[in-house]
């Protein structure tokens, strides 16, 4: 900074816009609905990001990433919606001779390997379908 800024201006410039925030001083917590329909004000108004966030009192930055998080949940619930509408799906079993070493627990129970593509997926005795689910929609959205 060089000394003639922090000289006085011959020109003062005209009082901006001054917030005063009273209080705690504790975050404003926003509703997934009032964070919609800050959101839509900024498709609806056409109006620029930043202007919508100095309207609400936020940062561009805030909007941005409200926006997208906004579109991975859209994206994860149109999946989720996919793969719900999909119902239940029959795939051809395929019983083969299992090599003892593989296909038997330390136990001795017996194994089910699921092959979804290049991968295969072992499935012990005992284990919950929730559990069951979830790594097959994870196996499945990854091949």
């Amino acid at each position: 900074m060089s000394d003639t800024e922090l000289l006085p201006k011959s020109k003062p410039e005209p009082a901006r816009r001054l917030e005063m925030f009273t209080g705690a001083g504790r975050r404003r917590r926003w509703t997934p609905a009032q964070k919609a329909e800050i959101l839509a004000e900024i498709y609806e108004s056409g109006d620029t990001v930043s202007a919508v966030a100095r309207r609400h009192g936020l940062t561009p930055q805030q909007l941005f990433g409200w926006r997208r998080e906004a579109k991975r949940r859209a994206k994860r619930d149109a999946a989720n919606d996919e793969l719900g509408a999909q119902g239940a799906a029959f795939v051809p079993v395929v019983v083969e001779e299992a090599l003892p070493s593989r296909a038997a627990t330390t136990d001795g129970a017996s194994v089910i390997a699921i092959v979804m593509g290049a991968a295969t997926v072992r499935v012990a005795p005992g284990v919950d379908a929730a559990t069951l689910t979830t790594v097959l929609r994870a196996v499945r959205a990854a091949t």
